[in-house]
């Protein structure tokens, strides 16, 4: 089902997979819907258990084959209804609704939220962020990305007084910049939610309603989620502070891909915890902070170095406005640390000066062998950054120079 100006990409698509092509516009239109009013109304209620099949959801794919979660019923009932009483929705809510719906927070942590509160939303076609400012006086919340807040902070229109109705802004499915975090909430007088969720699993951590909605972590395992720290190769449970394996467990976890039985087995824990695939760990006061993800790890001359510890001492530099370090093959030293760097407007910041900041505050080895400069970083529909594609853009950067 596509929309109608596309409908002759996709038909041809279709066609040569064997599948039907139909249409739906915005407002209706298209032949999903002509086709719809011409069968009749009359149905059977089939009876679904908590543990049926309710949907299909593939990852996002950011390295290798997507893979098709399969979650039930009672995965996203279970979910949506411990959101409703963790962010305390109700009836009276209305959310502005902007995310796309072909992921799992537009689908839905964003849907199932205000259907299970009996809430209400404004539902917009695409995120534009001067009409977002226009809606904010009619709703009570927003769900949205990083790149959402970091363009609404753009906007002159953006205030305290637009943002006064506004009980709860929410912010999910990429990492949010504390630098981001600190101007929302000079801006508008409200503390960002940041919380962490993934495909196979919805909602999996949450910063406090009520509470310090502490920068730079996801905040704390939602009532009935278990969550741990482990070993990436033992699985054995790391103590409080030690960098790790996030591991989870709750009514939420899907139960395995579909039609991939292997891949579904390597992903689980014998004791039923599932491996997320994403590094963090778990500060003294019980915060969960996301590290990365595992196949980020860069080892360079032996020793395991977490790109978002770089990361955040070169985010915090005057004239950055964001990094991505990643490991790319060096001769030397298996990876080399490489820092890939978007400078705020008129930043003259050079990489000696960035190497130099960060001197007295990382391990040498942590240090970028090489600064690279780049207007903006390649990301996702859902604004994570695609790590994988700068790996592969510079994995020349350190080979050997060939003889002419």
């Amino acid at each position: 089902v596509c929309d109608p100006a596309r409908a002759a990409d996709i038909g041809a698509l279709a066609e040569r997979s064997g599948a039907i092509a139909l249409t739906l516009g915005g407002n209706g239109e298209g032949s999903l819907m002509d086709q719809a009013s011409r069968r009749s109304s009359d149905f059977r209620d089939v009876v679904r258990g908590p543990d049926d099949l309710a949907a299909i959801l593939y990852t996002s794919g950011t390295t290798g084959r997507s893979k098709g979660a399969m979650l039930s019923h009672e995965n996203l009932a279970s979910n949506a209804r411990v959101l409703v009483d963790q962010w305390r929705f109700t009836a009276a809510d209305v959310l502005i609704h902007a995310l796309p719906i072909f992921h799992t927070h537009g689908l839905f942590v964003a849907t199932n939220v205000i259907l299970m509160a009996g809430a209400s939303m404004l539902f917009e076609t695409r995120f534009d962020p001067a009409r977002i400012v226009s809606l904010l006086p009619r709703a009570t919340a927003l769900m949205g990305v990083p790149t959402f807040y970091v363009r609404l902070l753009q906007q002159d229109g953006l205030n305290r007084q637009a943002a006064k109705n506004i009980r709860l802004f929410v912010s999910g499915s990429a990492p949010l910049l504390a630098e981001t975090h600190k101007a929302w909430r000079e801006r508008t007088g409200h503390s960002i939610i940041e919380r962490y969720g993934m495909t196979e699993t919805n909602m999996n951590t949450s910063n406090p309603y009520d509470g310090e909605r502490r920068a730079g972590t996801v905040g704390f395992p939602l009532p009935g989620v278990a969550l741990r720290i482990a070993d990436p190769e033992s699985g054995e449970t790391l103590a409080q502070g030690e960098v790790g394996m996030i591991e989870v467990k709750g009514p939420n976890v899907f139960g395995g891909y579909w039609r991939m039985p292997e891949k579904t087995k390597a992903e689980f824990r014998d004791d039923s915890f599932f491996i997320t695939g994403d590094l963090g760990l778990i500060d003294a006061d019980g915060y969960v902070h996301i590290v990365g993800r595992g196949k980020d790890l860069i080892i360079s001359g032996g020793y395991n170095i977490y790109p978002k510890e770089v990361e955040s001492e070169i985010d915090a530099l005057p004239g950055v406005a964001e990094s991505a370090v990643v490991g790319v093959a060096h001769p030397d030293f298996g990876e080399g640390v490489t820092a890939i760097v978007v400078r705020t407007p008129a930043s003259t910041i050079t990489a000696a000066e960035i190497v130099g900041a960060i001197a007295g505050r990382l391990a040498k080895y942590k240090h970028p062998k090489q600064v690279i400069f780049v207007d903006e970083l390649p990301r996702n529909t859902m604004g994570k950054v695609q790590k994988n594609l700068l790996r592969e853009t510079y994995k020349d950067l350190y080979a050997p120079a060939k003889a002419g």
